[in-house]
């Protein structure tokens, strides 16, 4: 009896070290997109929390407390460059000193953003006349998950991360990889003879710049509205209505993020119409299909 029941607490306390050996990773992400390459890659050995919850922006979220108590408990976190991150990530490291932290940006080339608002003054200025673009650099542009060609490089980076973590599973991450890589060039491809044209600069508008790199790898130009968190003033309102005129642009693009005002009034004022798009959709490539119909319609 006694050998039974030694037998039987051996058993269970092996069956105990299998389940919290066998546990999921867990994982913490910025945004909802990245949830969708953690899942292809890591499939079921890891559990995905992402920070910046639907509705909210990226620019300007702030954690719950619930999260930060999370966060004590993850593993590892995936960054991606987003701008809450460059107030926030030293905190969330600090809640957890042995939650390794992973930059999926890391290696990616990001480019600045520019502004097609018009000064009248700045045009006086730089170009001696009105009615000129002037064209201002600014900050870079975080929005590297839009553009399949680099997320292929922020799926090296989550490869990488999860294998130097848990490397007793790395071949089914590596086969998880490969799939999603897969995946991915072939959504390129479809992108790509989507937007397959003679014409040179198609070119959108959008509220808020969010689109710049799909932009750069289909051959698109988009016009944005809103720039650093700052609406347009009167004159660089008038001068995207004029714009928009001059282009026979009659499609205004807008994210739940952002507030719509100014891109109603310039949409009413040429007659044109407002588009929903969203950077931070779930589904992330059935949301780029989508949009790249929506963006090839509007450009016909």
């Amino acid at each position: 009896m006694k050998k039974l029941v030694t037998f039987g607490l051996l058993v269970l306390f092996l069956s105990i070290a299998q389940i919290t050996i066998a546990r999921p990773l867990m994982v913490f992400v910025s945004i909802v997109p990245q949830k969708y390459f953690l899942e292809k890659i890591g499939g079921d050995l890891v559990e995905v929390a992402v920070m910046v919850q639907p509705g909210a922006s990226p620019a300007t979220y702030e954690p719950k407390p619930r999260q930060m108590v999370a966060l004590a408990k993850a593993d590892i976190y995936f960054a991606i460059g987003v701008p809450f991150e460059a107030t926030w990530l030293k905190k969330i490291s600090a809640t957890n000193t042995k939650m390794v932290v992973v930059h999926t940006e890391a290696g990616i080339q990001k480019v600045a953003m520019i502004t097609h608002h018009q000064h009248e003054e700045e045009a006086e200025q730089h170009q001696g006349k009105t009615g000129q673009r002037h064209v201002r650099h600014l900050s870079k542009d975080p929005h590297i998950w839009l553009s399949p060609p680099l997320v292929m490089q922020q799926a090296r980076n989550i490869l990488n991360g999860l294998v130097a973590l848990d490397k007793a599973h790395r071949p089914i991450y590596e086969a998880n990889y490969r799939n999603f890589i897969v995946e991915i060039v072939d959504l390129d491809l479809e992108l790509k003879r989507t937007f397959e044209t003679d014409e040179d600069h198609l070119e959108f508008m959008v509220f808020h710049p969010s689109w710049g790199y799909f932009a750069r790898a289909y051959g698109l130009k988009q016009i944005p509205i809103e720039m650093e968190g700052k609406e347009p003033k009167p004159a660089e309102l008038q001068y995207l209505i004029q714009y928009g005129r001059e282009h026979g642009i009659k499609a205004i693009f807008v994210q739940p993020q952002f507030s719509w005002q100014a891109a109603q009034t310039i949409a009413h004022s040429l007659g044109g119409q407002i588009i929903l798009v969203d950077p931070l959709a779930p589904d992330w490539k059935k949301n780029l299909q989508e949009v790249a119909v929506k963006f090839q319609t509007a450009l016909r």
